[in-house]
């Protein structure tokens, strides 16, 4: 996802125009277009069990230089016989903001499916959810490959869903190519969640709230 990568603090950036990526944003689907998007926060498939603020509809958006790397690893992976698919790209500010009101809540509908083993009061202080969020600067990025057993569901918050974490062959073997793959044109893995990934200085870039429309 990544729910909790930290940022050192929040820059005064002037909005995008309604409907548009802001500055410097691409859509993913110009870019790379055989990337599947599986935009999990535009709909009720994610932990909170309902569409978060924000996601006006299921697109990816990136700072043009993360979306023109991930059509890199696009163009290896399919090459190597695999598609990529993402889960969560840009994140805008009011949608971190929705996942910390959540984190607050007494609802716990989701927890069998999404945190069966770990408090709610807890996911703070275990690195699953924070108050600011890389994927708000566009550099960040859920994905994982069409198909491909990863040994835990995304965003499923648990020991198991560390990216060295004890799983079968097979899905630490899916890990370590994943992980490999997105290394190779510049993305480093969040050790706590073998989905996530970031692009370049993710943690000392401006972040944004325009809303995905």
């Amino acid at each position: 996802m990544l729910v909790g990568a930290a940022l050192s603090g929040l820059a005064a950036i002037p909005p995008a125009s309604a409907g548009e990526p802001p500055p410097g944003f691409v859509r993913l689907a110009d870019v790379a277009p055989g990337i599947e998007q599986d935009m999990r926060y535009a709909g009720s498939n994610n932990f909170t069990g309902a569409p978060v603020p924000g996601y006006r509809a299921p697109q990816c958006w990136l700072r043009r230089e993360a979306a023109q790397a991930l059509a890199r690893a696009q163009a290896l992976a399919h090459r190597r016989g695999f598609d990529l698919v993402v889960y969560d790209c840009y994140r805008p500010r009011r949608a971190v903001a929705a996942f910390l009101a959540w984190s607050k809540s007494a609802d716990e509908s989701t927890k069998d499916a999404y945190y069966p083993h770990v408090a709610k009061s807890e996911l703070f202080a275990q690195g699953y959810i924070a108050e600011r969020s890389t994927h708000s600067t566009g550099l960040a990025v859920d994905i994982g490959v069409k198909g491909w057993d990863f040994g835990a569901p995304f965003d499923y918050f648990d020991r198991r869903s560390w990216t060295k974490s004890p799983v079968s062959r097979a899905a630490q073997s899916a890990r370590e190519k994943l992980v490999a793959l997105m290394r190779s044109v510049g993305f480093e893995n969040y050790p706590r969640e073998w989905w996530h990934f970031s692009y370049g200085d993710a943690k000392a870039t401006e972040s944004f709230d325009a809303e995905i429309e």
